[in-house]
Protein backbone atom coordinates (compact mmCIF):
# COMPACT_ATOMS: atom_id res chain seq x y z
CA UNK A 1 0.00 0.00 0.00
CA UNK A 2 2.99 2.10 0.67
CA UNK A 3 4.42 1.88 -2.97
CA UNK A 4 1.09 2.51 -4.45
CA UNK A 5 0.79 5.66 -2.40
CA UNK A 6 3.64 7.15 -3.58
CA UNK A 7 3.48 6.03 -6.81
CA UNK A 8 0.43 8.86 -6.69
CA UNK A 9 2.34 11.55 -5.19
CA UNK A 10 5.39 11.27 -7.60
CA UNK A 11 4.49 13.04 -10.74
CA UNK A 12 4.46 11.06 -13.88
CA UNK A 13 7.80 10.91 -15.55
CA UNK A 14 6.60 11.34 -19.45
CA UNK A 15 2.53 12.68 -19.59
CA UNK A 16 2.46 14.06 -15.92
CA UNK A 17 1.80 18.27 -15.14
CA UNK A 18 4.83 19.73 -14.16
CA UNK A 19 5.04 22.70 -11.25
CA UNK A 20 4.08 25.78 -12.51
CA UNK A 21 6.26 28.61 -10.78
CA UNK A 22 4.31 31.85 -10.17
CA UNK A 23 5.80 33.50 -13.00
CA UNK A 24 4.72 31.00 -15.39
CA UNK A 25 1.27 30.90 -13.59
CA UNK A 26 0.91 34.88 -14.21
CA UNK A 27 2.06 34.95 -18.16
CA UNK A 28 -0.86 33.40 -19.35
CA UNK A 29 -3.03 35.84 -17.47
CA UNK A 30 -1.05 38.59 -18.40
CA UNK A 31 -1.16 38.09 -21.94
CA UNK A 32 -5.14 37.26 -22.18
CA UNK A 33 -5.80 40.34 -20.53
CA UNK A 34 -3.52 42.57 -23.14
CA UNK A 35 -5.09 41.06 -25.81
CA UNK A 36 -8.97 41.70 -24.42
CA UNK A 37 -10.45 44.23 -26.64
CA UNK A 38 -12.56 44.76 -23.43
CA UNK A 39 -10.40 45.59 -21.25
CA UNK A 40 -8.25 47.95 -23.58
CA UNK A 41 -11.83 50.03 -24.14
CA UNK A 42 -12.19 50.22 -20.64
CA UNK A 43 -8.64 51.53 -19.96
CA UNK A 44 -8.61 54.00 -23.05
CA UNK A 45 -12.26 55.34 -21.40
CA UNK A 46 -10.58 56.19 -18.25
CA UNK A 47 -7.44 57.57 -19.70
CA UNK A 48 -9.31 59.47 -22.01
CA UNK A 49 -10.49 62.24 -19.76
CA UNK A 50 -7.01 62.92 -18.53
CA UNK A 51 -4.92 62.73 -22.00
CA UNK A 52 -7.38 65.44 -23.32
CA UNK A 53 -6.89 67.70 -20.78
CA UNK A 54 -3.15 67.55 -21.03
CA UNK A 55 -3.36 67.91 -24.86
CA UNK A 56 -5.82 70.90 -24.20
CA UNK A 57 -4.27 72.58 -21.45
CA UNK A 58 -0.57 71.64 -22.04
CA UNK A 59 0.45 70.46 -25.57
CA UNK A 60 -2.12 72.62 -27.60
CA UNK A 61 -1.05 75.86 -26.40
CA UNK A 62 2.48 75.30 -26.30
CA UNK A 63 2.12 74.27 -29.97
CA UNK A 64 0.57 77.36 -30.86
CA UNK A 65 3.11 79.33 -29.19
CA UNK A 66 6.09 77.90 -31.03
CA UNK A 67 3.98 78.39 -33.84
CA UNK A 68 3.17 81.87 -33.05
CA UNK A 69 6.79 82.91 -31.88
CA UNK A 70 7.71 82.38 -36.15
CA UNK A 71 5.24 85.61 -36.91
CA UNK A 72 6.18 89.12 -36.49
CA UNK A 73 3.56 92.03 -34.97
CA UNK A 74 3.36 93.95 -37.67
CA UNK A 75 0.55 93.33 -40.52
CA UNK A 76 3.04 94.02 -43.64
CA UNK A 77 5.59 91.00 -42.68
CA UNK A 78 3.38 88.31 -40.78
CA UNK A 79 5.88 85.77 -41.16
CA UNK A 80 9.62 86.76 -40.14
CA UNK A 81 11.22 83.02 -39.49
CA UNK A 82 13.48 83.55 -36.84
CA UNK A 83 13.65 87.54 -36.20
CA UNK A 84 11.95 87.22 -32.63
CA UNK A 85 14.34 85.28 -31.74
CA UNK A 86 17.44 87.38 -32.57
CA UNK A 87 16.20 89.72 -30.42
CA UNK A 88 17.75 87.96 -27.12
CA UNK A 89 21.15 88.88 -29.33
CA UNK A 90 19.99 92.94 -30.65
CA UNK A 91 18.11 93.79 -27.57
CA UNK A 92 19.76 94.57 -24.46
CA UNK A 93 16.51 94.48 -22.33
CA UNK A 94 16.19 90.93 -23.44
CA UNK A 95 19.79 90.36 -22.77
CA UNK A 96 19.68 91.69 -19.02
CA UNK A 97 16.69 89.04 -18.87
CA UNK A 98 18.39 86.16 -19.73
CA UNK A 99 21.32 87.27 -17.22
CA UNK A 100 18.76 87.91 -14.02
CA UNK A 101 17.50 84.88 -15.13
CA UNK A 102 20.06 82.93 -14.49
CA UNK A 103 21.14 85.05 -11.28
CA UNK A 104 17.44 83.82 -10.03
CA UNK A 105 18.22 80.13 -11.18
CA UNK A 106 21.68 79.90 -8.88
CA UNK A 107 20.40 81.80 -6.20
CA UNK A 108 17.13 80.33 -5.28
CA UNK A 109 18.78 76.93 -5.76
CA UNK A 110 21.45 77.53 -3.45
CA UNK A 111 20.10 79.34 -0.78
CA UNK A 112 17.11 77.57 -0.04
CA UNK A 113 19.10 74.50 -0.81
CA UNK A 114 22.03 75.31 2.11
CA UNK A 115 19.70 77.64 4.56
CA UNK A 116 16.82 74.56 4.81
CA UNK A 117 19.45 71.68 5.05
CA UNK A 118 21.45 73.83 8.02
CA UNK A 119 18.14 74.54 9.45
CA UNK A 120 16.84 71.09 9.30
CA UNK A 121 19.91 69.71 11.16
CA UNK A 122 20.11 72.74 13.99
CA UNK A 123 16.54 71.99 14.64
CA UNK A 124 15.70 68.36 14.08
CA UNK A 125 16.48 67.80 17.91
CA UNK A 126 16.87 70.91 19.66
CA UNK A 127 14.47 72.02 22.71
CA UNK A 128 13.26 75.08 20.79
CA UNK A 129 12.55 73.06 17.35
CA UNK A 130 9.11 73.95 17.06
CA UNK A 131 9.22 77.25 18.10
CA UNK A 132 12.44 77.26 15.41
CA UNK A 133 10.41 75.52 12.54
CA UNK A 134 7.30 77.49 12.78
CA UNK A 135 9.29 80.98 12.25
CA UNK A 136 11.07 79.62 9.19
CA UNK A 137 7.52 77.33 7.55
CA UNK A 138 5.84 80.33 8.25
CA UNK A 139 6.51 82.35 5.43
CA UNK A 140 6.07 79.86 2.75
CA UNK A 141 2.42 79.51 3.76
CA UNK A 142 2.35 83.33 2.30
CA UNK A 143 1.71 84.59 -1.04
CA UNK A 144 4.63 86.06 -3.32
CA UNK A 145 2.78 88.96 -3.19
CA UNK A 146 2.38 89.16 0.06
CA UNK A 147 6.02 88.84 0.85
CA UNK A 148 6.63 91.54 -2.00
CA UNK A 149 4.99 93.82 0.24
CA UNK A 150 6.55 92.98 3.46
CA UNK A 151 10.29 93.11 1.51
CA UNK A 152 8.95 96.47 0.04
CA UNK A 153 8.03 97.95 3.34
CA UNK A 154 11.61 97.13 4.14
CA UNK A 155 13.66 97.38 1.09
CA UNK A 156 12.05 101.13 -0.06
CA UNK A 157 14.69 104.66 0.39
CA UNK A 158 12.82 105.43 3.53
CA UNK A 159 12.47 101.63 4.56
CA UNK A 160 13.19 99.56 7.77
CA UNK A 161 16.59 98.53 6.93
CA UNK A 162 17.37 102.49 6.11
CA UNK A 163 16.17 103.08 9.34
CA UNK A 164 17.59 101.20 11.27
CA UNK A 165 21.01 101.40 9.82
CA UNK A 166 20.77 105.08 10.52
CA UNK A 167 19.47 104.63 14.53
CA UNK A 168 22.71 102.04 14.52
CA UNK A 169 24.55 105.32 13.66
CA UNK A 170 25.51 102.87 9.89
CA UNK A 171 23.98 105.82 7.86
CA UNK A 172 26.58 105.35 5.05
CA UNK A 173 25.26 102.15 4.15
CA UNK A 174 21.56 103.05 3.47
CA UNK A 175 20.82 103.55 0.00
CA UNK A 176 18.18 102.38 -2.73
CA UNK A 177 17.92 98.71 -2.83
CA UNK A 178 15.71 98.36 -4.91
CA UNK A 179 17.07 101.13 -7.70
CA UNK A 180 20.48 100.07 -9.03
CA UNK A 181 22.26 96.79 -10.44
CA UNK A 182 22.63 94.04 -9.56
CA UNK A 183 21.72 95.39 -6.16
CA UNK A 184 18.01 94.67 -6.71
CA UNK A 185 18.23 91.30 -8.00
CA UNK A 186 20.06 90.51 -5.14
CA UNK A 187 17.79 91.46 -2.62
CA UNK A 188 14.45 90.28 -4.39
CA UNK A 189 16.85 86.46 -4.65
CA UNK A 190 16.82 86.92 -1.12
CA UNK A 191 13.44 87.86 -0.59
CA UNK A 192 12.22 84.94 -2.25
CA UNK A 193 14.76 82.71 -0.54
CA UNK A 194 13.07 84.19 2.77
CA UNK A 195 9.41 82.53 1.28
CA UNK A 196 11.34 79.54 -0.12
CA UNK A 197 13.47 77.92 2.58
CA UNK A 198 10.14 76.75 4.75
CA UNK A 199 9.26 73.72 2.54
CA UNK A 200 13.44 72.92 1.99
CA UNK A 201 12.98 72.80 5.69
CA UNK A 202 10.43 70.32 5.73
CA UNK A 203 11.29 68.13 2.88
CA UNK A 204 14.70 67.77 4.86
CA UNK A 205 13.39 67.00 8.19
CA UNK A 206 11.38 64.26 6.85
CA UNK A 207 14.39 62.72 5.49
CA UNK A 208 16.44 63.36 8.48
CA UNK A 209 13.52 61.82 11.06
CA UNK A 210 13.70 58.85 8.35
CA UNK A 211 17.51 57.71 8.53
CA UNK A 212 17.59 54.58 10.86
CA UNK A 213 19.79 55.40 14.49
CA UNK A 214 21.48 52.55 14.19
CA UNK A 215 23.41 53.92 10.96
CA UNK A 216 24.06 56.74 13.13
CA UNK A 217 25.37 54.55 16.01
CA UNK A 218 27.47 52.52 14.29
CA UNK A 219 29.38 55.30 12.62
CA UNK A 220 29.70 56.55 16.15
CA UNK A 221 31.26 53.15 17.33
CA UNK A 222 33.45 53.15 14.42
CA UNK A 223 34.89 56.52 15.28
CA UNK A 224 33.48 58.61 13.09
CA UNK A 225 33.19 62.64 14.38
CA UNK A 226 30.02 64.72 13.98
CA UNK A 227 31.20 65.97 10.91
CA UNK A 228 32.29 62.82 9.77
CA UNK A 229 28.69 61.18 10.35
CA UNK A 230 27.38 64.14 8.49
CA UNK A 231 29.04 63.98 5.30
CA UNK A 232 29.26 59.94 5.03
CA UNK A 233 25.97 58.80 6.82
CA UNK A 234 23.47 61.61 6.55
CA UNK A 235 24.25 63.52 3.14
CA UNK A 236 23.75 60.14 0.89
CA UNK A 237 21.13 59.05 2.98
CA UNK A 238 19.51 62.66 1.82
CA UNK A 239 19.84 62.25 -1.82
CA UNK A 240 16.09 61.63 -2.57
CA UNK A 241 15.41 64.67 -0.64
CA UNK A 242 18.09 66.56 -2.32
CA UNK A 243 17.01 65.89 -5.47
CA UNK A 244 13.44 66.98 -4.71
CA UNK A 245 14.75 70.32 -3.25
CA UNK A 246 16.57 71.38 -5.84
CA UNK A 247 13.95 70.61 -8.39
CA UNK A 248 11.55 72.12 -6.52
CA UNK A 249 14.30 75.59 -6.81
CA UNK A 250 14.86 75.19 -9.66
CA UNK A 251 11.21 75.49 -11.73
CA UNK A 252 10.16 78.01 -8.58
CA UNK A 253 13.85 80.35 -9.82
CA UNK A 254 12.80 80.07 -13.91
CA UNK A 255 9.15 81.17 -13.46
CA UNK A 256 9.26 83.76 -10.55
CA UNK A 257 6.83 86.28 -11.40
CA UNK A 258 4.91 87.71 -8.67
CA UNK A 259 7.53 88.61 -6.21
CA UNK A 260 9.52 90.60 -8.82
CA UNK A 261 6.33 92.49 -10.05
CA UNK A 262 5.38 93.76 -7.01
CA UNK A 263 8.64 94.87 -6.09
CA UNK A 264 9.89 96.68 -8.91
CA UNK A 265 7.80 95.83 -12.28
CA UNK A 266 11.11 94.81 -14.12
CA UNK A 267 12.38 98.24 -12.90
CA UNK A 268 14.43 100.87 -13.01
CA UNK A 269 14.34 100.53 -16.99
CA UNK A 270 13.52 96.79 -17.36
CA UNK A 271 16.65 96.29 -15.69
CA UNK A 272 15.14 93.71 -12.77
CA UNK A 273 13.09 91.54 -15.49
CA UNK A 274 13.61 87.97 -15.85
CA UNK A 275 12.15 85.80 -19.00
CA UNK A 276 8.68 85.12 -17.30
CA UNK A 277 8.18 89.08 -16.48
CA UNK A 278 9.51 90.06 -20.29
CA UNK A 279 6.96 87.69 -21.76
CA UNK A 280 4.42 89.35 -19.65
CA UNK A 281 5.67 92.77 -20.51
CA UNK A 282 6.30 91.96 -24.24
CA UNK A 283 2.90 89.85 -25.00
CA UNK A 284 0.81 92.25 -22.73
CA UNK A 285 2.44 96.12 -22.51
CA UNK A 286 4.53 96.13 -25.23
CA UNK A 287 1.46 94.26 -27.34
CA UNK A 288 4.15 92.31 -29.46
CA UNK A 289 3.00 88.45 -28.76
CA UNK A 290 5.01 87.39 -31.25
CA UNK A 291 7.97 88.27 -29.34
CA UNK A 292 6.38 86.98 -26.44
CA UNK A 293 5.98 84.04 -27.83
CA UNK A 294 9.53 83.24 -28.57
CA UNK A 295 10.38 84.34 -24.66
CA UNK A 296 8.45 81.78 -23.56
CA UNK A 297 9.68 78.90 -26.06
CA UNK A 298 12.89 79.75 -25.14
CA UNK A 299 12.22 79.77 -21.25
CA UNK A 300 10.52 76.25 -21.65
CA UNK A 301 13.14 75.05 -23.03
CA UNK A 302 15.69 76.33 -21.03
CA UNK A 303 13.17 74.83 -17.83
CA UNK A 304 13.34 71.70 -19.76
CA UNK A 305 16.85 71.41 -20.44
CA UNK A 306 17.97 72.21 -16.85
CA UNK A 307 15.69 69.48 -15.31
CA UNK A 308 17.32 66.78 -17.86
CA UNK A 309 20.67 67.90 -17.21
CA UNK A 310 19.98 67.64 -13.73
CA UNK A 311 17.90 64.90 -13.27
CA UNK A 312 20.19 62.71 -15.69
CA UNK A 313 23.36 63.05 -13.61
CA UNK A 314 21.35 62.44 -10.43
CA UNK A 315 20.44 59.22 -12.13
CA UNK A 316 23.63 57.84 -13.41
CA UNK A 317 24.79 58.56 -9.97
CA UNK A 318 22.12 56.45 -8.13
CA UNK A 319 22.65 53.77 -10.99
CA UNK A 320 26.45 53.76 -9.71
Amino acid sequence: MSTSTTERDLPAAGGGRQAQSPGDARRPLLSRSRLDPRERMAAGTFMAPAVLLVVAFLILPFVWTIYRSFFSDSRTSPFSWFDNYSRFASDPALSRSVQNTLMWVAGTVVLPFVLGLAIAVMTNATRWSRAARLCVVLPYALSGAAVAVVWNFMLTTDGAVNQVLTNLHMGSLAHGWLLTWPGNTIVMILANAWQATGVAVILFLVGLQSIPPETLEAGALDGAGSWQQFRYIVLPQLRPVSIIVIGMSLVNGLKSFDLIWVLTQGGPGRATETLAVSMYNETFLELRPGVGAAIAVVLTVIVLAASWLYLRRQLDVKGE
